[in-house]
């Protein structure tokens, strides 16, 4: 009996976990699902923090992960970089020209929602190196060993 309290309860909390993601979150990760996914390497997105037209997705493919950082224009999510721990930062997203309130806003959503991750994945997102831009269409240019 309590193997099946716990069950729904799990059940539950997840079904509420997609209830409280909202749109935005929804949004981003399908963009990124469409564009990343392989058959051979499933994109895991999460968490995704969303404010004022702004996003980051944490993810993770295969034994590599990093950050994506999400411009929303005229309602479409667009991908302006890609990052590991390099855009966790206010101060980092203000050099990627998000105004101060918003760029504070975003990394104090990102710091709490990351204190639900697993160490280990958590790790994960810090092995992408460097700062990858894209551009207007959300497109970069070839990448070789990058998990995406």
């Amino acid at each position: 009996m309590l193997t099946k309290l716990f069950a729904a309860f799990i059940v539950f909390c997840s079904l509420i976990g997609s209830a409280i993601a909202g749109p935005d979150e929804d949004a981003v990760r399908d963009l990124l699902h469409s564009s990343f996914d392989k058959p051979e390497a499933k994109l895991v997105v999460g968490p995704v923090v969303a404010t004022a037209g702004y996003a980051i997705a944490d993810w993770t493919q295969a034994e590599t992960g990093g950050r994506a950082l999400l411009r929303n224009k005229h309602g479409h999510w667009t991908i302006i970089l890609c990052a590991g721990d390099g855009i966790r930062s206010a101060e980092a997203l203000r050099h990627a020209g998000i105004a101060p309130d918003v760029a504070g806003a975003l990394a104090d959503a990102l710091a709490k929602a990351e204190q639900t991750v697993s160490p280990d994945r958590l790790a994960m997102f810090a092995r992408f190196e460097g700062l990858l831009r894209m551009d207007e269409s959300g497109n970069h240019p070839p990448v070789h060993d990058r998990g995406h």
